[in-house]
């Protein structure tokens, strides 16, 4: 199959992109270098494999120049989407989509490696851990697709956004406490994870970061240790994939004692915004924020 690849690529069946039909615009202003990564020319066929990645091309009116996104990318809805993975890339059906881009969130080894040695330009954005990793990752992507501005301004505004949301938010006495659910297993998330540094900005504390270091940035708990946290609120990030609502946690056994399900302070998430860290997270932002309103 390399072999294949290879010398298809090297008789130009695949991997050729076809001219542009302006070429001023698709020149203008490169070569680009974001990283290891140089572009000579604005990329016209880019597959996205990274549904955070194609949130930000779309936001930053890169949509036109996407011509395939994972079977994860499921916003927007336009999005031209496709069965290839994200986790696994099917470099051959990659391949055949003649890409002059391709985004991915892990390096991937031998897919990666296979990739590159066709002359394909692959750029790497790896989950992000702050804020500033969602608006580098715009930039580059902005930088990358001759929309510079456009991404910008899509920085400024969710920046903007973002501060009018926690400048919105009172200071408490005490922190209020939190767990937030990624499955019903009582996997969960620290505040040294991305969506942690979210809620420690808007002055929430998560239950689960004393567990020690052993225990990682996604640690499970157990029922009676979550019973004993006591966690003022609760935040489902799995009513979509596994139908957990406040009423299915409200009957899980010993819950009735946490404060979070006796003042029904339980949150159901949009499983797609809370698991990617694109533009949309001005929305996980505001839900958060509302939920730390109430008494002191």
């Amino acid at each position: 199959m390399v072999a294949t690849l290879l010398t298809a690529a090297a008789c130009g069946e695949i991997g050729s992109v076809p001219a542009a039909t302006t070429p001023d615009l698709s020149t203008f202003g490169y070569p680009v270098t974001v990283g290891e990564l140089t572009l000579d020319r604005r990329p016209e066929r880019i597959v996205s494999l990274v549904p955070s990645a194609t949130e930000m091309l779309f936001a930053i009116d890169a949509g036109r120049q996407v011509v395939a996104v994972d079977e994860d990318s499921n916003y927007p809805t336009d999005a031209p989407k496709t069965g290839l993975s994200g986790l696994e890339p099917d470099v051959a059906a990659i391949v055949a989509l003649r890409p002059d881009l391709v985004v991915i969130a892990d390096d991937f080894g031998p897919a990666t490696g296979l990739l590159r040695r066709l002359k394909i330009p692959v750029l790497l954005t790896p989950p992000a851990a702050t804020l500033s990793d969602t608006y580098r990752q715009i930039g580059q992507l902005g930088s990358l697709t001759g929309h510079r501005p456009e991404a910008e301004a899509l920085h400024r505004q969710m920046a903007g956004q973002i501060a009018q949301v926690a400048e919105g938010v009172l200071p408490r006495a005490r922190p209020l406490t939190y767990y937030y659910e990624l499955d019903p297993t009582l996997y969960t998330v620290t505040s040294r994870t991305f969506v942690g540094s979210i809620f420690k900005m808007l002055g929430l504390v998560s239950v689960a970061d004393h567990v020690g270091p052993g225990g990682g940035s996604f640690p499970q708990l157990s029922p009676l240790g979550l019973i004993r946290s006591d966690p003022d609120t609760i935040f489902l990030a799995d009513s979509a994939c596994c139908l957990q609502s406040a009423r299915t946690v409200a009957a899980r056994r010993g819950w009735n004692a946490i404060s979070a399900v006796r003042t029904g302070r339980i949150y159901a998430l949009d499983d797609d915004i809370a698991s990617t860290w694109g533009p949309r997270i001005v929305d996980l932002v505001r839900t958060v924020a509302a939920a730390t309103r109430g008494p002191a």
